[in-house]
């Protein structure tokens, strides 16, 4: 029987995350907290006895270390990986660096808002959630689900604008839900599909 297991993964806190900054595609570290948060993804797949023949993460170092550190805690140190721009974080334009509470002071509380939780509204100079959803899915069809689909287990590490676009098919959400999931740092969603790509079980290793 073919397993079709795709295993999604945000980064580890950044630094840029502790000190409530847009990251976007600028490119902080992890924070020692997001180092444990990877390392334990890394120990809850190993403990449900997972392992993977193919990684993809973006080209951006929060997602690229957070994959290194589980694929050590899961003893696949070497394990190719495939980086692409393309699942990287949404692009936040001229707010990348800005403090989010100083952003709301700026452009107020509403406009901020906007940008932040509608589906096709770009901050100035960036990417909307639909921008982001437009270059992550035909990647998605195109190179990742085509190995799922062979029983090939994969592992993406990744950013939570570019996981929602992936959630966004794979748990069937519309444009008014997107918005608002919420992903948390390092905590793996595991996925089985079905023979027609649905989902066939969905699992989420929180704590």
């Amino acid at each position: 029987m073919t397993e079709r297991l795709l295993v999604l993964t945000r980064h580890g806190e950044s630094e840029w995350n502790l000190k409530n900054l847009f990251t976007g595609w600028k490119d902080p570290g992890l924070t020692e907290k997001g180092v444990e948060e990877a390392k334990r993804a890394g120990r809850q797949l190993k403990a449900l006895g997972l392992s993977f023949d193919i990684a993809y993460t973006s080209a951006l170092s929060r997602a690229q270390r957070t994959l290194s550190l589980i694929l050590d805690e899961i003893g696949q140190p070497g394990l190719e990986t495939i980086r692409d721009w393309r699942l990287n974080e949404r692009d936040y334009g001229d707010l990348s660096g800005l403090n989010k509470a100083e952003t709301a002071a700026k452009y107020g509380d509403e406009q901020v808002h906007v940008w932040r939780r509608s589906y096709d509204v770009p901050p100035p100079g960036g990417e909307s959630l639909k921008d982001t959803v437009a270059r992550v899915l035909p990647y998605y069809v195109s190179d990742i689900l085509p190995r799922v689909m062979r029983g090939e287990r994969v592992l993406v590490a990744a950013h939570g604008n570019s996981l929602r676009a992936l959630a966004m098919v794979l748990d069937r959400l519309d444009e008014k839900t997107i918005p608002t999931l919420e992903l948390k740092t390092g905590v793996p969603l595991v996925y089985r599909l079905n023979a027609d790509t649905t989902v066939a079980s969905k699992q989420v290793l929180e704590g």
